[in-house]
Order: structure tokens, then sequence, then C-alpha cells
């Protein structure tokens, strides 16, 4: 069936009291992975594109410096992908935009596929972030496609989403903001940073979404709330890579102890990057490890060679610039690119699935509704005050 919206997969982990993973992907081997491992849990699938990642998979090599046409031939090749994966999957699966920066990155990628979008406004004062949300959830909702804000900011750097200290989100605010701006979901700041240092044995402050839980109730207020910078940064990956030659160092998570708290105390979406990165990367290490020579391969050659002179980074859109073809289309041409693109998938499922059973939504997909996105304008076009 079709890709579906995120409210009834929200929904459906606020009814029934578990954690839905959101999990970035920059490439069609990244997205086929994803889908395939929630198939094999039974799990409902959210799959993000952030907003560089449109850039980065229309093209843009340099995806910091992505245009707007960038991210609109992105968008349209993020969203290919899932559907080829994700149409006549078993389970429900969403494409969210993660982090869109402003109403035309949100119009492109809804335009481009996208089921659901998110409009990041956190830096701006309250009114004027309540504003552009409700600009972005106006067109997104006429289309049936949902809408994820964020209140208070998150400290750390994740593409171009940077900010040097956290600000904590007010519960009272939070539900005005929902008021007034009728999003699906929002993003609170309660002690998650964006990045792999988030230092040494976080706690989270979990009263703020307990609080924030408590006030919609008595507002009568439904929607979901999304738990950014929630990598767990694994620390098996990042002593393995090290072991192999790389740099990462200060690199440390959320526990799972803690994600597993705050999904009890009202978290319903828990958005994973990081995690992935690290994974994906360390098996390319290994590949080039155990089979040297690959490192002389005329297809995948430079991919080493990026390897090898960016020890210090764990993002494979560094390294797989060589192979951008497979990356946005995923034609694989050789079996030496197959290589590579397994690696790529074994990361992806390894983390993946991983933290649908600790975020216990492992069998979960029956349990969500499936509204198209045309059933989805018609309700919204009846409940939107």
């Amino acid at each position: 069936m079709s890709l579906v919206s995120l409210k009834p997969i929200l929904d459906a982990a606020v009814q029934y009291g578990y954690g839905q993973g959101a999990f970035n992907v920059n490439a069609v081997a990244q997205a086929k992975a994803v889908i395939e491992v929630h198939e094999m849990f039974r799990a409902p699938a959210v799959l993000q594109g952030a907003d560089l990642a449109n850039g980065f998979m229309g093209g843009c090599v340099d995806f910091t410096k992505a245009t707007l046409e960038d991210k609109k031939r992105g968008a349209k090749r993020i969203a290919d992908a899932v559907r080829k994966y994700g149409e006549n999957a078993s389970i429900p699966v969403v494409l969210h935009l993660d982090h869109g920066r402003d109403f035309d990155s949100c119009k492109a990628a809804i335009d481009g596929g996208y089921t659901s979008v998110m409009i990041d406004g956190s830096s701006l004062p309250f009114e004027e972030n309540v504003e552009l949300t409700r600009e972005v959830v106006k067109y997104a909702h006429e289309r049936g496609v949902s809408v994820e804000g964020e209140l208070g900011v998150l400290a750390g750097v994740e593409d171009h989403v940077f900010a040097a200290d956290s600000t904590y989100t007010n519960p009272l605010k939070a539900v005005e903001f929902f008021k007034k701006t009728q999003v699906d979901a929002l993003a609170i700041s309660y002690g998650t940073m964006h990045g792999a240092s988030k230092g040494k044995n976080v706690k989270l402050r979990r009263q703020i979404p307990i609080a924030i839980r408590e006030c919609m109730a008595h507002e009568g207020i439904t929607g979901g709330l999304v738990s950014h910078g929630s990598s767990t940064v694994p620390a098996y990956i990042v002593k393995e890579i090290n072991a192999l030659g790389g740099d990462i160092q200060n690199a440390y998570g959320i526990s799972i102890e803690e994600l597993r708290e705050a999904i009890s105390c009202g978290i319903n979406k828990i958005n994973v990057d990081t995690d992935i990165r690290l994974a994906v990367t360390r098996n390319l290490k290994e590949l080039f490890c155990g089979r040297p020579q690959l490192r002389e391969s005329a297809s995948v050659g430079d991919v080493y060679r990026l390897l090898e002179a960016n020890k210090d980074k764990f993002d494979p859109r560094v390294f797989l610039p060589p192979l951008m073809d497979t990356v946005m289309f995923g034609e694989v041409k050789d079996e030496d690119t197959q290589a590579v693109m397994e690696c790529v998938e074994k990361g992806v499922k390894e983390v993946v699935g991983t933290l649908i059973v600790q975020f216990d939504a492992f069998g979960k997909a029956p349990l969500v509704e499936r509204p198209t996105l045309e059933e989805m304008k018609e309700y919204y076009r009846k409940n939107e005050k």
C-alpha cells in the first residue's frame, strides 16, 4: 500500500506505550535496509531524510551548500527509493523530513513525496516559531501530510543544526504551541543533544515530558512528543572504529536505560542518526582491512582513500561520493560496489534492529491504522479549528 503519514503511527505509540524509532537515511541502500529490518520485526517504520540529506541525494556532495533545487531533486530521489521498497511492504512506512529549515524546504519535501515533515523554528522567538509552523501545517495538512514542530533548543551539531547551549521546553508553552499551530507532534528539549559528543552519563529531565503530557491531557490535546539528539553512540562500535585506525574521541550517547525511561514518561518518537553513521563507517573500515585488494579497486578505491584521509569522521557522506550514482539511484555496477553497499545495509540493520527491540516496537505494525493521504486530508479538514 502507499506510504502513510506520521500521525497514525504516533497515535499507536501513544496508545500502546512503546517508542517509535525514526532513522535517518542518506542513500538508497540505507532506505532499503531500514524497511527490510522493520519488516523482519513487524514494526512500523519511520525513515527520515534531513534537509541537507535531500541536498546530498540531489547530487550536491558538499551538502552544506545545497541549493533549493538540489533539495527538490534529492527529496524526490529519497521518496522514490522509499516507495520502491515500502509501498508493497507488510508494515506501515513513513517518510519524514528531519529539521526542515524553512517553508520552502518543507514544501520541496512534500512536493517530492514525503508524507510527513518537521519544521524547525526553535531558534526563533515563540510567536515567530508559531507563525512559521502554522504556515507549514496549512500547506501540509491540505495534502494529508503530518507536521512536527520544535520548541526548546538542543545543544550540539547535526548538519546545519547547531546550538552551544540547551534551552529546556516550558510545558505550558508546549501546550500553547500545540493549540496555536495544530501540529501532530512536537520535538522537545529535555536533556538530549545532537551529535556524538553528548557527555558521559547523561541524565534526561523526565519531568518535562511528564508535565507536558499532564497539561495536554488536561486540555484534551492529542499529539506525539519527540526526542531529538537521541543516538546511543554504542561504545563497542566506537572502540572497533578506533582499533581499525579511526580517531573518534569523546563520543558518548544517551543510554538505552534513559531512553526507555523517557518512553514511559511520554516520549513517543525517538530520532537516531549518529548510531547508523558509526556502524556503517566501522563496516567500511573492516571491509578494506579484510580485503586489502579493494584499496586499489577502480570503482571503490577512492572510498578507501577518503576513509584514510578522514580518520576522525564517521559520516558516510564523507566517504561515499565516489559512488554517487549508487547512493542516489541504487545502481550497483560491479561486485566491488556491491561489497560496499552490503557494508552500508548491514550497519543500518545492526543498529535499527537493536533499537526496535529496545524501544519495544517489535510486533506493533498490526496495531497501526493506515489511512491514505486522501483520507488524512479529509480528517484534517473536519478536525482543524
